[in-house]
């Protein structure tokens, strides 16, 4: 029994701390090229046609694959033999769609450009959701996961403060340029998972349920589409992954219009700067101490912060000409909050994730609450005339009531325990 525990430690060698050296670069650049493009591109439009609707137009083609995409990203990368392969393919392509923009925007035919935004968007699963869901093959489960996932928010948190900031500083030089240096920046993500990333499976892990246990049966046509609709499955049927993703929508409904509504407040950069900051700061606390509440209570009680802190700051920009600069603590407790959320999002899905399912898992969730942003934007468009405090004390209202949503669908407080208690496995979910 000790030589089988011996050599379980030794075959699981690989999936240490070590693991997420050369995950976490990867990670950092193509979220890099994904945040900033948002800016770049609507600057592109602006200077090239003189409206930035075109850019808005290409963004809404570029977030909406997200929702309908993530299930199929998440089934490839579940079954996918070679995680160096899938991601630097996928990003390598990203990087691509990213510089055929930089051509395209504001000079060919809408349609066209409309049309490659939508190819790079099918891409953004993989990019965000899909890519979270490796950590479960490069590290072991208990704390040093946990600790993991953690990192992975803080790398979300940097690549949101980094990526429009050095877009917006490149787009003084020139738009068509700074776009082009994101496309570079997915290009190298793509290098860097070629050359880092492992080039098969770590021994002990399996593409998919019943993968690698005795002989494997015959794919048809009923189990492709069992597996591509396996994500959406299982996170609507297991109650844990079903409160997490229901609550982060709703609140990401409210987030998706923070960025105009911090513009109408007239600090926009600044405000949105400080609760980026505010967000790395929450991931990297929770990565460095660990706290010992259920994923599901810290979730809970992040988004109460959360809303109180965007609600204070809603209060404080109801008083005549308070300068935006007041606002500037609110924010950063409100992104403090929302990092810490992040994390504990991620925790949970690497706790009720069944096995064989997790890829999936993570891309549907990012997929959902991307999609529910770009709502929550498009809503903040269509209110922009009202107030700029009522505006943010609606959003501030619905990061409140995803925290009781998050109850009402019941998930539980057993898992995910930091540290030593990694909780169930995903194979003990549903029984």
């Amino acid at each position: 029994m000790k030589t089988l525990q011996a050599g379980r430690r030794g075959a699981a060698g690989p999936r240490t701390a070590a693991g997420m050296r050369p995950y976490l670069p990867v990670a950092f650049l193509a979220r890099l090229a994904d945040e900033g493009m948002a800016v770049a591109v609507v600057t592109l439009a602006l200077h090239r046609t003189g409206s930035a609707a075109l850019g808005a137009y290409v963004l809404m083609a570029w977030m909406a694959p997200h929702v309908l995409a993530a299930p199929l990203a998440g089934a490839i990368a579940a079954r996918a033999s070679s995680p160096r392969l899938l991601y630097g393919a996928g990003l390598g392509c990203l990087g691509a769609a990213i510089a055929a923009l930089a051509a395209t925007v504001g000079t060919a035919p809408a349609p066209v450009t409309f049309a490659i935004a939508l190819a790079g968007g099918c891409l953004g699963p993989l990019v965000t959701g899909a890519l979270s869901g490796l950590i479960g093959l490069l590290t072991p489960p208990g704390p040093v996961r946990d600790r993991a996932y953690a990192l992975d928010a803080a790398v979300y948190n940097a690549a949101s403060v980094a990526g429009p900031g050095a877009a917006a500083l490149l787009t003084l030089y020139s738009p068509a340029l700074a776009v082009l240096l994101l496309a570079a920046a997915a290009l190298a993500a793509a290098g860097l998972a070629t050359a880092l990333l492992p080039g098969t499976r770590p021994h002990g892990t399996h593409p998919g349920p019943g993968a690698g246990v005795g002989p494997q049966p015959r794919r048809t046509a009923s189990t492709r589409r069992a597996a591509l609709v396996a994500g959406p499955v299982v996170v609507w049927r297991v109650r844990e992954l079903r409160a997490i993703t229901g609550a982060t929508c709703l609140a990401f409904l409210g987030i998706g219009g923070l960025t105009t509504t911090a513009v109408l407040l007239g600090g926009g950069g600044a405000l949105m700067t400080a609760f980026a900051v505010g967000a790395l700061a929450g991931s990297l606390a929770v990565a460095r101490y660990r706290p010992g509440l259920p994923a599901p209570r810290l979730a809970e009680a992040a988004l109460l912060g959360l809303g109180l802190a965007l609600a204070g700051a809603a209060a404080v920009a109801l008083v005549p000409s308070p300068g935006p600069w007041l606002l500037l603590p609110f924010f950063t407790v409100a992104g403090l909050c929302d990092g810490v959320v992040l994390t504990a999002t991620l925790r949970v899905r690497s706790d009720h994730a069944p096995a064989g399912t997790r890829p999936q898992v993570f891309a549907v969730g990012a997929g959902l609450k991307i999609s529910a942003a770009a709502c929550g934007a498009g809503l903040a468009g269509l209110f922009a005339a009202r107030p700029a405090p009522l505006l943010l004390l609606a959003i501030a209202a619905l990061q409140l009531m995803s925290a009781p949503l998050h109850v009402l669908l019941g998930a539980s407080g057993r898992t995910g325990m930091l540290p030593g208690r990694p909780g169930r496995t995903g194979t003990d979910v549903g029984r």
